[in-house]
């Protein structure tokens, strides 16, 4: 299972929110670079940024951290917040994305993200479906849609997606634990997906679960922060 720690951006600083409210907002650091590099100096591959400010915004704004980091580490990013066209998109991958995640764009303007998929293929194209009692939501989660979520992801399925990064939004930032009954009923209901869970990772313990489960990756954001989980932790689990 792949370790893929978060960094979220709002006015080009490091920050966590709690359920994805934006008045939760706490500064960890101002050098989102910095933060990246301590992730890559203990053995982490991956990186899952967020451009906050573009999720309230509905374009991409915070894309000079993403170019920042892409030049001066070596970690595969997978970029999202406020991807809405195609000029977005080419900005994430010119600026040095290795993959996009569409949250609210795959809910609000299907055809577009349909057409990302088949131009850009499935290995480049995430498919965000965060949920609040199993509903899609959307708009950086100020809004919750009619969507549910396992329906949709296998709708996305048979339109070629292979990735998806599932949020529980009520267990975002609150370090009570992940959801590991909505992930297990994902896995057992659309079949040979790459699931990436997010949302709530406590705990060292609760990783090999999740990978037992069969999640593809896990993204840590909080858990890393406040020090529940140590840098020196996720290090030997890569190794392992």
């Amino acid at each position: 299972m792949r370790i893929i720690p978060a960094i979220d951006i709002i006015e080009g600083k490091c920050v966590r929110l709690s359920k994805g409210d934006y008045n939760t907002k706490i500064i960890y650091n101002e050098n989102p670079l910095e933060v990246a590099k301590s992730f890559e100096a203990h053995g982490i591959e991956y990186l899952h940024l967020v451009d906050l400010d573009g999720a309230k915004s509905s374009k991409i704004v915070n894309y000079k951290i993403l170019e920042q980091i892409a030049t001066q580490t070596k970690l595969k990013i997978d970029f999202g917040g406020g991807l809405k066209a195609d000029s977005d998109l080419k900005i994430a991958f010119e600026s040095g994305a290795n993959q996009i995640t569409g949250g609210s764009i795959a809910v609000k303007n299907r055809a577009i993200f349909e057409k990302w998929i088949s131009e850009y293929g499935a290995d480049k194209i995430i498919l965000g479906a965060d949920a609040n009692n199993e509903k899609v939501a959307v708009s950086g989660w100020l809004e919750d849609s009619n969507e549910d979520l396992v329906p949709f992801i296998q709708d996305y399925q048979n339109k070629g997606i292979e990735y998806v990064i599932c949020t529980d939004i009520a267990k975002d930032g609150m370090l009570e634990g992940p959801s590991f009954d909505l992930y297990a009923k994902i896995l057992e209901q659309a079949k040979d997906l790459k699931l990436i869970a997010s949302g709530g990772i406590s705990t060292f313990d609760e990783l090999p679960k999740l990978a037992e489960l069969g999640c593809e990756g896990t993204i840590i954001g909080k858990a890393i922060y406040e020090g529940r989980i140590s840098l020196k932790q996720l290090e030997d689990f890569i190794i392992r």
